[in-house]
């Protein structure tokens, strides 16, 4: 049985989110978010969730152990046993040094590391064109569909169009430096390791998923 472990980088707007998605569906592996696992483990009130809470009231960042602890937890779930795409985590060094042997516990391969890169001024350009449904959250781009827009039928009621605050270039710029920042030392750890592989952002969605299958293994296209 083959097994596959993908971490997929990417800043924000570059697609790392439809991206994922596919991959997951192409693998018939699970996309796994640590945002979203929390999120649930809180709702759901376990004494994980509970833990978590209580650390995120207190205005602090739940730590190292607790996010590996979730990360184990779901890939000992049935639908990982084959592997799993994984969005959102590892973000730092500690946290990538600590997921390799976690895999190596639970017998799973060390993982494969795929970045998407973009042009900075092309993801200011994407995100700046972007504009929300503040009533339903539905979501559109200027330059790809304004039509979308403009033929928008609010499922919820009264259509609100806006522009998020994310969404302004000064503010998607300060996002990228803060990314940058955070990222490029786990970027070095896995370029190190030789597990990198950098693909372009740029294109059709289906060229840059052809690009993410061979960079990852021409096996799989």
């Amino acid at each position: 049985m083959n097994k596959y472990v993908l971490i997929l980088l990417g800043a924000i707007g570059v697609g790392k989110g439809t991206q994922a998605q596919r991959l997951a569906q192409h693998l018939k592996i699970p996309q796994i978010s640590t945002g979203d696992i929390l999120r649930a483990e809180v709702q759901a009130g376990t004494e994980l969730g509970l833990e978590a809470q209580r650390i995120m009231n207190r205005g602090e960042l739940v730590p190292d152990d607790v996010i590996i602890e979730v990360v184990r937890k779901r890939l000992l779930e049935p639908d990982a046993v084959r592997g799993a795409i994984l969005d959102g985590f590892p973000r730092t060094v500690p946290q990538a040094q600590a997921l390799d042997g976690l895999l190596k516990d639970i017998d799973l391969p060390t993982p494969n590391v795929v970045s998407i890169e973009v042009p900075q001024e092309e993801i200011v350009d994407r995100l700046s064109s972007r504009r929300v449904c503040a009533t339903c959250g539905a979501v559109f781009n200027l330059k790809m569909n304004a039509a979308a827009m403009e033929q928008h039928a609010c499922p919820k009621g009264q259509a609100n169009i806006i522009q998020r605050d994310d969404d302004r270039p000064d503010t998607v710029l300060q996002r990228l430096k803060v990314y940058e920042e955070k990222t490029m030392p786990l970027i070095n750890y896995y370029r190190r390791a030789g597990a990198l592989r950098q693909v372009s952002g740029i294109g059709s969605e289906n060229e840059v998923f052809a690009r993410i299958l061979i960079a990852m293994d021409p096996e799989l296209t």
